[in-house]
Parts: structure tokens; C-alpha cells; sequence
């Protein structure tokens, strides 16, 4: 369980990320210097230098969106310049695919940011720039939405997988569905048909809350409050739900941890969205009442689980029923160990998960529910002051990686193992280095007083 230090204050982490933004800085120089993009969308790192690894072009608005976020945090010119080229001429492919189900990764992660710091004046206002970066997320958002699976209760995006599967990781790319409403854009269909983005927004969150995440009332054995199912298993026919499953961990009735932290951040920064909204109804439903509700008891319960199964630092071994764990002996009463000799840790998780804890936090201390926001809110900076430093922080010059010790797909043997070691450490993922840098930002932000950082300050 995580040993929360109720003391750790944002300003505490100040020194911190002065080191950390340097080390980033250094970092993109390197990968900029030395991949060979040729080979495809740098994923994660073997020996020290970023691989590709085919299976869907997840991740290469991570890379792009780091250059963007760099510039950002420290105003350095060449970032936003090299993110901005990149992410014009690379990154078209991504607006249009209609093959994956992470739409939100990669183009909110670069188009997305870029219209956000020009409505936040942190670049010049250029009115045809604007339209090209709407124009991208407008489209992204739609395509993302066609990816549509009717069940009995609703709907939801389906994953990479086919039109059975709902991954909970793709909560995340509702941003791109909201984006694109906000936009004024809407999907059509044959016969000119208009469907609304954000009623499949909604629903693809009802599904989630439904089907992915657990909340200890008997659904099945394995029902435990707040651990989540990476894969849920829908029959196309009927629409009824068949079973949980797992791509990237150990069994569909066990809890990767990267999944639980995908919910955790997904859900807690789309509350942030929705109790923004002014409108009192969204498809038929009022958000005060039948959204926020369900939204806000899946985000207690994720970030519940995660704290209670969790080693004491924070950051968590890369699923909760890892068949080796039991080797460790009282593994979550003590700081995880990278590396121990049974099963690896996943520092990305920990990194997703801070931010997830750091947004519902502040949520419930607006609401006047102090006691449980500033426990998950001391939590999330238990886990950043923890990550911003040794051993989890990459320092080696030529080490391209940012964050170390995140895992990519255990069940699949993909993530390097270190000569003599009998586990994976000591490497990074294009997904962990963007989201460390993310998150930083946004605590810096709180720091500096700045304007509170969110996926929706493009309107």
C-alpha cells in the first residue's frame, strides 16, 4: 500500500523538475540525433536505444507531442519548432486511421497541444494554423467514433482487436471524441445520418464504468473493488457480454496495472470536461445526475485499488496477480524493487496513474470533499517524488529513454532483459516518457500558478 506523505507539498518537487526538464531536454536531442525513423515509430528501448515494434502506430505522437510539451515547460524555441515540423509533416496518417483505437494518444497528443498553447497565448495566433490544427482533431475525433460496437446496454469504440473488444485504455482517446464536439463537428454516416460525438463519448464511458472496472458486488470470483479488465469480450450477434480478457497482462481476472492506470487518468481528466459543461442535458441524460455519478465512483475505485495495491512508493509491479509475486514475500510493504529476480515492476503505470490521482484529487477538494481529495491528491505526489529521481529517472547520457523501468508486453516476452538479470528493467517506452513529461507539466503549472493545464483548453 502506498505510504502517502500527507507533508510532500507541489512546491517541494521545484528542484526536482528544474533536473527533470533538463534531463527530457537531452533526451529528445538524442532520440532526434540517433533514430533512424525509417524503421518506423520509435516504442520503447533495448540496451538503451529506441526500438520500433510492430503491432499498431500507437506512438509516435508521443514523441512528437514530448518535443511540444519540452517547449512549454521551458519556453525552449527549437522544441515547439521541431514539434511543429514533425508533427505537419508526419503525422497526417494518424487523422485518418481507421484501424486503431488511439486516436487520443497521438493526435491530441500533438495537434491537440499545439491549438492549446496558441488559445493559451503561449504561441502567436496565426488564424490559418488554428483552422489546420481543428481541422486535424475534428476529423481524428470522427474517425475514432466509427469504431463502433452496439451492445445491449449502449456501445463503445472497439480496440485494434475487432469489433468484440473493448480495451480500457481507449477511454483515453474519448478526448479525441470531445475535442472534435467541442469543435462543432459531428460523425456522418449513410444517407448523411448525424451522430453525435459526444453521446458516443458517453456511452463508450457507461461501458467502460460497466464491463472494465469492478466494484466488489459479485459480478464474478474475481470481483474486487476497483481492479479493471484490460480486455472485455462482447458477442457481436447478440451484444451481450461475454467474459474479461487481457492482451498485455496476466489473465483477464487478474489487474494489469497499466490498464488500472489508463482508468484512473482517463476518467478523472473527462470529470475535469463534464462538470465544465454548462449544458445541464447530454443525450438525454442530465450530467449532474446520471454522467458524473457513474464516472466519478469508477474513478474512486481505480485510484482505491491502485493505492491499496501498490508498494509502498508508488510504483506498482506490472500486474496484481503476477504468478512470481508471492517470491517477494511483503512486497507491498515496501518500495518496489526494479531489480528483484521474479517479476518486473511498470513505472509508466505509476507515472499515468499520478496524474489520474493529482486531477480527482483536486476534483473532490473543489467539491468540499477534503479528506478523500487530499489523500488522493497527496498520493499523486507521493508518486511524483518518487519518479522524479533515481532509480526511475533515466541519467545516463547515452541512455535515450527518460523514465526507466517500464514494461511494454510481459505475456509476449518483448521488453529486454539485462545480461544476468531474470526480468526486464532498465528501459523505457515512448508512451512513459511523454506521460512523465505530461504530468510534470501540469504539477509545474500548479506550482507557478499558471493556467491549470487540461485537455480542453483549446476552447
Amino acid at each position: 500500500m502506498i505510504k502517502i506523505n500527507l507533508s510532500l507539498k507541489p512546491s517541494d518537487l521545484a528542484a526536482k523538475l528544474k533536473r527533470f526538464w533538463q534531463l527530457s531536454g537531452e533526451k529528445i536531442n538524442l532520440i532526434e540525433n540517433n533514430y533512424d525513423v525509417s524503421k518506423g515509430s520509435p516504442v520503447f528501448t533495448s540496451k538503451g536505444k529506441y526500438i520500433t515494434r510492430g503491432w499498431t502506430e500507437w506512438t509516435q505522437g508521443f514523441l512528437y507531442g514530448s518535443m511540444i510539451l519540452q517547449y512549454d515547460a521551458t519556453g525552449e524555441n527549437e522544441f515547439l519548432e521541431m514539434g511543429r515540423k514533425k508533427t505537419v509533416e508526419l503525422m497526417a496518417p494518424h487523422i485518418s486511421h481507421v484501424g486503431v483505437h488511439d486516436h487520443g494518444f497521438n493526435n491530441v497528443s500533438t495537434y491537440g497541444n499545439l491549438l492549446r498553447l496558441m488559445k493559451e497565448g503561449k504561441i502567436a495566433f496565426n488564424e490559418w494554423e488554428k483552422d489546420f490544427y481543428s481541422l486535424a482533431l475534428k476529423i481524428s475525433g470522427a474517425i475514432q467514433a466509427r469504431r463502433w460496437t452496439k451492445i445491449k446496454d449502449g456501445g463503445f469504440i472497439y480496440s485494434f482487436n475487432g469489433p468484440h473488444s473493448l480495451f480500457v485504455d481507449t477511454l483515453r482517446s474519448c478526448r479525441s471524441l470531445i475535442l472534435s464536439h467541442c469543435l462543432g463537428h459531428v460523425l456522418q454516416s449513410e444517407g448523411d445520418q448525424q451522430i453525435s460525438l459526444l453521446e458516443r463519448v458517453v456511452e463508450h464511458m457507461k461501458a467502460t464504468a460497466n464491463y472494465s472496472i469492478f466494484y466488489g458486488e459479485g459480478r464474478d470470483i474475481y470481483d474486487v473493488l476497483g481492479r479493471t479488465a484490460h480486455e472485455s469480450i462482447f458477442n457481436v450477434n447478440d451484444g451481450n457480454f461475454r467474459c474479461p480478457n487481457s492482451q498485455q497482462g496476466y489473465s483477464g481476472f487478474s489487474t494489469w496495472t497499466r490498464g488500472l492506470a489508463w482508468a484512473m487518468c482517463g476518467f478523472a481528466e473527462e470529470i475535469e470536461w463534464f462538470d465544465s459543461v454548462k449544458d445541464a442535458d447530454i443525450a438525454g441524460l442530465n450530467v449532474r445526475k446520471d454522467i458524473l455519478p457513474f464516472m466519478i465512483k469508477a474513478a474512486r475505485a481505480t485510484c482505491d485499488f491502485y493505492i491499496e495495491n501498490c508498494p509502498t512508493d508508488g510504483v506498482p509491479y506490472w500486474d496484481t496477480g503476477a504468478p512470481d509475486l508471492y517470491k517477494l514475500g511483503d512486497y507491498l510493504n515496501k518500495p518496489a524493487d526494479p531489480f528483484n529476480g521474479f517479476e518486473p515492476v511498470d513505472s509508466s503505470a505509476a507515472t499515468i496513474a499520478a496524474q489520474g490521482l493529482l486531477r480527482l484529487g483536486r476534483h473532490l477538494q473543489q467539491k468540499n470533499e477534503k479528506e478523500s481529495g487530499d489523500r488522493y491528491w497527496q498520493a499523486g505526489l507521493t508518486i511524483l517524488n518518487t519518479i522524479f529521481d533515481e532509480p526511475w529517472l533515466s541519467t545516463g547520457q547515452m541512455h535515450q529513454g527518460l523514465l526507466l523501468h517500464s514494461i511494454y508486453h510481459r505475456p509476449n516476452g518483448w521488453d529486454y532483459k539485462p545480461k544476468g538479470s531474470k526480468i526486464p528493467n532498465g528501459e523505457s517506452g515512448m508512451w512513459g516518457d511523454y506521460h512523465i513529461r505530461e504530468v510534470a507539466l501540469y504539477i509545474q503549472r500548479v506550482i507557478n500558478n499558471e493556467t491549470y493545464h487540461s485537455f480542453f483548453n483549446i476552447l
